[in-house]
């Protein structure tokens, strides 16, 4: 059974993942310039943001977060950070589960929108946000490690369901 939970974003499980998260990045991002930046706990903490693991039983498999940033066009945004699921996760819809976690929690903290930014060699992900009806954006931060800003417009939405 797989469930998501929110967590800390610095107990073990999240570190965990994020640990695994940020080496991958760094292996294959361009030029090796990656950089690594583990996230401010506060800044994930409600109703600023909140931060959840994805288990499958009690094994943790993924992870994703979402944080109050400058409102935008649209009013009150909140980003998605860290959207991850390990090898062993991919191709289950995982990816797509956390993501809607993330946008009904945010939606719960009164968010019209939400914004993230990736790299264009994550094809994987890129495709997951056109599916979900994110639209490219011109860019909201000045993320070193992104090429593409997305944006989202949320509209009514539901309780996540139980996985």
């Amino acid at each position: 059974m797989t469930e998501i939970r929110p967590v800390p974003v610095d107990q073990a499980d999240a570190h965990a993942l994020l640990e695994e998260y940020f080496a991958l990045r760094a292996s294959i991002f361009p030029g090796g310039t990656y950089r690594t930046t583990f996230p401010d706990p506060t800044v994930f903490v409600e109703p600023a943001g909140m931060f959840v693991v994805l288990y499958d039983g009690e094994e943790p498999v993924g992870c994703g977060g979402i944080r109050r940033v400058a409102d935008g066009p649209a009013g009150t945004r909140y980003e998605v950070k860290h959207l991850f699921v390990c090898d062993a996760g991919r191709g289950r819809g995982w990816g797509r589960m956390l993501l809607a976690d993330l946008e009904t929690r945010a939606a719960g903290f009164g968010a019209n929108e939400v914004v993230l930014d990736t790299h264009h060699t994550l094809e994987a992900a890129g495709g997951l946000y056109a599916r979900s009806g994110y639209e490219q954006i011109e860019a909201y931060n000045d993320n070193t490690n992104a090429t593409r800003w997305y944006r989202k417009a949320l509209g009514a939405q539901h309780p996540p369901a139980a996985h």
